[in-house]
This record gives structure tokens, C-alpha cells and sequence, in this order.
């Protein structure tokens, strides 16, 4: 074997063990940010049942894109339909709330699992302020049904949406800008005790 040979082969041998630890990692954070999908449709199933919505699973349909959605009975009273279209972004919340808090420099961490986690609810997030910025996507979209059940205007929800994530990405970066988590902690206290009103 020629030098050069064996140095090819010494690098792809050193190569492969790190090319397949980072594969792990991708895999992993998927498996993050799925679960956290899972969390999301949970907290709709929940609420859900608690309010007898009867909750049905139904396809849909955005810019070509099939998906799915946790449907439930149209005659709820605006606060039951509140709860349980809010509930996905009440489990969001909650979940990295628990994520940042517990593990603030979580961006020096090796966690592909809870980046993952938390990657998916700032992003679902943004896609659902966007979404309801725009008044676009399908008519089962959460915003679109919080804003009827508020009776404002669906935009407005697009903030409601949106403020806490980019607080919580801010957070990720910036853990010791307690102005953000503080910040963060209200707005996502004050979509629960929209509830009260």
C-alpha cells in the first residue's frame, strides 16, 4: 500500500465514526422536533376530550402539502374552542419554558433531542404567524379558529403567536438576557388568562 493509500484510508477510518456520531445527532433532533409535533396534537387531543369536542383526525391539504389536523365539533361556546385550539401552543410553551429553564446554556449543550424539541415549537410557531398574518392555509388552522373564538382579527393572533417564540429563540442565544425570559414567561401566562376573561 502506497503512502497516500493509507493515509486515505487512516482519514475515512478517523472520518467515518464522527460522520456517523453526527448522523445519530440529525436522526436524534428529528426525533426531537417529531415529538414535539406529537406534543402539540396531544395538547389539542386533550382539551379536546376534557371539553367533549369530540376530537376526529382529518386530512389536510396546505399549498399542496398533505397533512393533518385534530378536528373537533363546530357548536363549542368561543371560550371551549379557545382551550382546545389553543392547547397545541399552551404545550409548546410549556415545554420549552421547562427546556430553557432547566437548561439555559442549552446551546453549548450536546442535547439533539431537546434542541430538536425546541427548534420545532419556535419554528411552528413562526410558520403559524405567518400563516395568520397572511390569512393563509387551511380553514382547521389553529389561529384562524382562536381568532374567531376571541372575535379579533386572526393578525392579531399572528403576534400572540410569534411574540413568545422569537423571545425563546432570543433565549437560546442570549441565556442570560433575563429581560427575555421574563418576557417570554408573561406572554405565554398571559394566552392561559386570555381563558378568564
Amino acid at each position: 500500500m502506497t503512502p497516500r493509500a493509507a493515509a486515505i484510508v487512516l482519514g475515512a477510518l478517523l472520518l467515518c465514526p464522527a460522520a456517523a456520531r453526527a448522523q445519530e445527532a440529525a436522526a436524534i433532533f428529528l426525533g426531537g422536533a417529531a415529538s414535539a409535533l406529537g406534543a402539540h396534537e396531544a395538547g389539542h387531543l386533550l382539551f379536546g376530550v376534557a371539553f367533549d369536542a369530540r376530537p376526529t383526525l382529518e386530512a389536510v391539504d396546505f399549498a399542496g402539502i398533505p397533512f393533518f389536523a385534530i378536528a373537533h365539533r363546530p357548536d363549542l361556546s368561543p371560550r371551549r374552542e379557545f382551550a382546545v385550539s389553543a392547547a397545541g401552543f399552551w404545550v409548546q410553551h410549556a415545554t420549552s419554558e421547562l427546556i430553557l429553564s432547566r437548561e439555559p446554556r442549552l446551546r453549548d449543550e450536546h442535547a439533539p433531542f431537546r434542541k430538536g424539541f425546541l427548534a420545532f415549537n419556535i419554528l411552528a410557531s413562526v410558520a403559524y404567524a405567518g400563516a395568520a398574518a397572511a390569512k393563509a392555509g387551511p380553514f382547521e388552522r389553529d389561529t384562524r379558529a382562536i381568532g374567531d373564538a376571541l372575535d379579533i382579527d386572526e393578525r392579531w393572533v399572528s403576534l400572540m403567536v410569534l411574540a413568545p417564540a422569537v423571545l425563546d429563540a432570543y433565549r437560546y442565544f442570549h441565556p442570560d438576557a433575563r429581560w427575555a425570559a421574563w418576557g417570554s414567561r408573561g406572554l405565554k401566562v398571559g394566552w392561559v388568562m386570555v381563558i378568564l376573561k
